[in-house]
């Protein structure tokens, strides 16, 4: 992770966190081969002849006496939105530090942080069976606020282990999401996915149906990959429970990894296929890792919209 989890907790703001993540990464960005993309208002470089006089910065001319050009700079009118999973399912964790709803809100908020930077507006839709609330697109500083308000109200959530469990209905959702955007948008979606394997088909209609409405669809599956993905757990016998529903299943994992792996991993590129044939870009979060890559995957989508 930019910073560890332990470090970022003490900071006394998610905004704040957001901020160190993303200069983090930004920093990162500048030393490795991907320098030159537009994640900041402006960078310099030195004026060269047949450059266009209206892109030199002034300001920095009457500090140094030498002319420099706005290199990267971006006017837009984008809006961004993004949907969080907000559902008990996304309480869980395991190996990581964190979980995945505290991991999918801190990435959320990173997130915005960098959109706002790119003078695109950005929104917010928590959810979970329903929407739980619908923050429009607006890009203006006072409004990321209230987006962070929003967001610090679900870590508040999430810190509550007698909360009243939240149900996933994310193609119903999104959805309703889908009718009630009337601008073309770039939706990310973070969840985890926790939708029975029968339900994947209507989720992947819900998706089809952003695309039909021109939307773009960036998609990212958070899960805490060695335990979700790996079976990685000792030989005892465990008793998992349903986060969403209190049921309970007693296994022991080493009779059933290699058969849960093969079947995750099939089903996990089916849905990755469904989603290459309409367009809808899928990335996998694991909450054991650093936002550098799922940050890396915006810019790339962001890059390909102009």
């Amino acid at each position: 992770m930019i910073l560890e989890p332990d470090i970022l907790s003490k900071l006394s703001s998610l905004e704040l966190r957001a901020k160190k993540i993303v200069e983090g990464f930004i920093s990162g960005l500048h030393k490795s081969p991907y320098h030159g993309f537009s994640v900041e208002f402006a960078e310099h470089r030195p004026y060269n002849p047949g450059d266009d006089f209206k892109h030199i910065d002034w300001k920095q001319y009457a500090k140094k006496e030498r002319f420099y050009v706005k290199q990267y700079e971006e006017e837009t009118n984008l809006r961004c939105y993004v949907l969080l999973d907000t559902s008990s399912s996304m309480l869980f964790k395991h190996f990581g530090e964190w979980s995945k709803l505290r991991y999918g809100i801190h990435y959320a908020a990173s997130l915005l942080y960098l959109m706002h930077r790119q003078r695109d507006a950005c929104g917010l839709i928590p959810f979970s069976s329903k929407i739980e609330s619908f923050i429009p697109a607006k890009g203006t500083y006072a409004h990321l606020r209230q987006i962070y308000l929003e967001l610090e109200r679900e870590l508040i959530r999430e810190g509550k282990k007698d909360e009243l469990k939240r149900t996933t209905a994310t193609a119903s959702v999104i959805h309703e999401v889908a009718e009630r955007l009337n601008h073309r948008s770039l939706v990310v979606i973070i969840t985890d996915l926790f939708e029975n394997v029968e339900a994947h088909d209507e989720l992947i209609s819900s998706l089809k149906h952003l695309r039909h409405r021109k939307h773009e669809v960036l998609l990212f599956n958070t899960l805490e990959k060695r335990s979700e993905r790996e079976l990685d757990f000792s030989d005892n016998k465990f008793v998992f429970e349903d986060l969403e529903t209190g049921a309970e299943l007693e296994v022991m994992p080493a009779q059933i990894r290699e058969d849960y792996i093969a079947k995750v991993e099939e089903h996990t590129k089916k849905f990755k296929m469904a989603c290459s044939e309409f367009e809808i870009d899928y990335e996998e979060m694991d909450t054991e890792s650093g936002f550098d890559k799922a940050l890396l995957a915006y810019l790339n989508k962001r890059r390909r919209l102009g």
